[in-house]
């Protein structure tokens, strides 16, 4: 357990500062409310209305998403397998190269549905 103390010790650091922050910004920040400033703020643009289920996403979104999620994944697996490769053998790599042809099919359907296409 006392491994983590240097962990624990900085967690409590960090939410003593987040705390301490909002404390102090709540006593010593101005509480001059008015219309203008509870209203949504969009780069100087006036909000527009949302449908009642929140709208609709394209699929270019969710393309987007699930090839940050397809390469974030691969440099997990991939950066602790560079590191011990030597120890790992054959059957490490026979394990990666299974793994990066999973991560070439989801980068191919990607690819097939245009997820790497910016307009």
């Amino acid at each position: 357990m006392e491994l983590y103390a240097p962990i624990f010790v900085l967690a409590a650091i960090g939410a003593a500062f987040v705390v301490v922050s909002m404390v102090v910004g709540s006593i010593a920040g101005p509480k001059r409310y008015n219309r203008a400033k509870l209203q949504a703020y969009e780069c100087g643009i006036e909000p527009t209305p949302q449908p009642a289920g929140g709208g609709r996403f394209t699929i270019k979104y969710y393309l987007t998403a699930m090839l940050f999620i397809v390469f974030d994944i691969e440099i997990i697996f991939l950066y602790p397998w560079a590191v011990h490769f030597d120890e790992l053998g054959v059957f490490g790599l026979i394990a990666m190269v299974l793994f990066l042809v999973n991560v070439s099919i989801a980068y191919a359907y990607e690819w097939r549905r245009g997820g790497l296409e910016w307009e």
